[in-house]
């Protein structure tokens, strides 16, 4: 009995090592199917690299980006939140809708500059509509009635007659822009003044700028570094640049 024991055992062996000694067959590699998220299908052939935006004064943006986050993290949006908490939702609709009025009016003196005729009836109507039935613009009827509300600035102006963008910019408090567009902040700041001088009081000038600039802020989604990039200031600077170059082109 341990004879054929030992014999079976020695006969085991003997296949295993001719196992091991045989060569292995290579089987050939697996076609994989290109997989469907595959960059090329994602981003366009024309697609702008984020990186290609002309910003030769990115150290100077990046600073005021930063000094940007801190006034808004400890002074405006505490005063948006407040302003929510304390005054009623219709009425913040009201002052919205109020400076939305003089936009309306910066559109169409815009669309004159551009020799846009369509554009310039439908934001008089607008006015039009809005300064007398919705009572000084307080009460949004023109946008109820289905009238389209282009809206046109001086640097939308500059560009379509050809103006470049100049290089990028991060202005102050105000956030992302362009030589362009920084400069084309002027005329229609003085549009605006020009205009409230008429129809408003000194004290009520100086307490409407506050509200606009609250209910521009509690209007403007973005949150500073919470986009979920780790290159958010190269993404909101392509973003931006890519914006307005379609306001320019509609």
């Amino acid at each position: 009995m341990k004879s054929l024991i030992l014999r079976s055992f020695a006969l085991l062996a003997l296949l295993f090592l001719g196992a091991c000694s045989t060569t292995p067959t290579v089987e050939p590699q697996a076609s994989y199917p290109e997989p469907v998220f595959a960059i090329d299908r994602i981003v366009p052939a024309d697609a702008v690299d984020v990186t290609a935006v002309y910003d030769p004064l990115e150290g100077m943006n990046k600073r005021i980006y930063n000094f940007n986050y801190h006034f808004d993290q400890w002074v405006f949006l505490p005063v948006v939140r407040g302003w929510k908490a304390v005054v009623p939702q219709p009425a913040r609709a009201g002052v919205h809708n109020f400076f939305e009025n003089f936009r309306d009016v910066r559109t169409m003196a815009n669309s004159i500059l551009q020799a846009s005729p369509a554009k310039f009836f439908q934001s008089t109507g607008r006015v039009l509509v809005n300064s007398t039935i919705g009572l000084f613009g307080v009460i949004d009827v023109a946008t109820s009635m289905g009238m389209p509300k282009p809206d046109e600035d001086f640097g939308q102006t500059l560009g379509h007659w050809g103006v470049g963008t100049g290089p990028y910019l991060v202005l102050p408090l105000l956030g992302p822009s362009n030589v362009r567009d920084g400069v084309g902040l002027f005329p229609d700041l003085v549009l605006q003044n020009y205009i409230q001088d008429d129809l408003l009081a000194q004290p009520v000038r100086a307490t409407a700028f506050l509200f606009d600039s609250i209910d521009t802020r509690e209007n403007t989604s973005f949150r500073y570094y919470e986009t979920g990039s780790a290159f958010e200031y190269q993404t909101v600077r392509w973003l931006y640049s890519t914006k307005r170059e379609l306001d320019v082109e509609k």
